[in-house]
């Protein structure tokens, strides 16, 4: 498979992802009430979110989702597209909490949903779970990624759905562009937050093209 061709196909995945997971925390939310989410309700939600993520991600660089090879290639590009993403959200979120701050001076920290220490620690342990898998490829082999995999496929064959997703994951590609030399120059300056308009510009792009 076209890189540019597997590139677009992870875009189409992760969107149906989102959608399937976002049906999910709809369920959640009715099972809890009106109760708001403790902060390690969130986290422990996100984490659960990032591995069956990751995890459906490394079922696509298998060369049949029966057969045990790998498309070595494909798994790299698969790694730096996942770290990508994940740090393409984390800074939205870093950059919208930081708006937030500066525009409600009463913010309460206890009542923030954003910390970064937690969100560092998960993109890591998303990374490594990835290379784990690519050394222990048997064990991304289980029946809720198996399920996600299958469901995501069903939607992405389907005229109506698989259509709109499609068009998702067209502009997924195009924003990966932009997000690939955000985040080298993220990686670059260590994490530092540029205070200027144009991080609160890309914010704003970054809404159009992502589904969180």
């Amino acid at each position: 498979m076209n890189l540019l061709d597997f590139i677009f196909r992870l875009g189409v995945v992760f969107a149906i992802y989102e959608f399937l997971w976002g049906i999910f925390q709809i369920g959640f939310q009715i099972i809890i009430a009106k109760r708001k989410q403790s902060i390690l309700e969130m986290y422990f939600l996100k984490t659960i979110k990032y591995f069956f993520l990751v995890d459906v991600t490394f079922l696509l660089c298998f060369k049949s989702i029966h057969s045990d090879m790998i498309i070595l290639d494909q798994v790299i590009l698969s790694g730096i597209i996942l770290l990508t993403y994940f740090i393409g959200k984390f800074k939205k979120r870093q950059n919208r909490k930081i708006l937030f701050q500066f525009h409600n001076k009463n913010f309460n920290k206890e009542k923030e949903n954003f910390h970064l220490k937690y969100e560092i620690i998960l993109i890591i342990v998303s990374i490594l779970i990835f290379g784990l898998f690519w050394f222990y490829p048997s064990i991304s082999l289980n029946n809720i990624s198996i399920w996600f995999y299958n469901s995501i496929i069903n939607i992405e064959n389907t005229p109506i759905f698989g259509l709109i997703f499609k068009v998702i994951g067209f502009f997924f590609l195009l924003n990966l562009l932009v997000k690939m030399m955000t985040t080298i120059t993220f990686l670059l300056n260590r994490g530092k937050l540029y205070h200027n308009k144009n991080s609160f510009n890309e914010d704003k792009f970054d809404d159009y093209t992502e589904v969180s």
